[in-house]
């Protein structure tokens, strides 16, 4: 878990969105908190992360998704060299 994010502001942020109880709940409260731009990227991302999970090619997920190389570059070191975040989320859904 990251020190350099973890903070009471953020904490607060966490509980609220730990809060929402639907999909239609999810989406009243990131178009309040987040610009369209900034919920495309999360939404990129997390495409570029189930993509590379299936093996796809840095190049067929540039096409299908959008994102740049650098993009799909951060995610793939996020993947292998980060909290394991995604595949936490993944494995949950899986079982789901």
């Amino acid at each position: 878990m990251s020190k350099k994010i973890r903070n009471e502001a953020t904490d607060g942020l966490f509980h609220a969105i730990l809060s929402l109880q639907s999909m239609e709940e999810c989406y009243t409260f990131f178009e309040d908190v987040c610009t369209i731009n900034e919920i495309q990227s999360l939404s990129q991302r997390f495409e570029v992360a189930k993509l590379l999970r299936e093996k796809k090619t840095y190049l067929e997920i540039a096409e299908k998704t959008g994102a740049s190389t650098a993009t799909i570059s951060r995610v793939n070191r996020s993947l292998n060299y980060g909290n394991d975040g995604y595949d936490m989320v993944f494995r949950r859904m899986e079982d789901k």
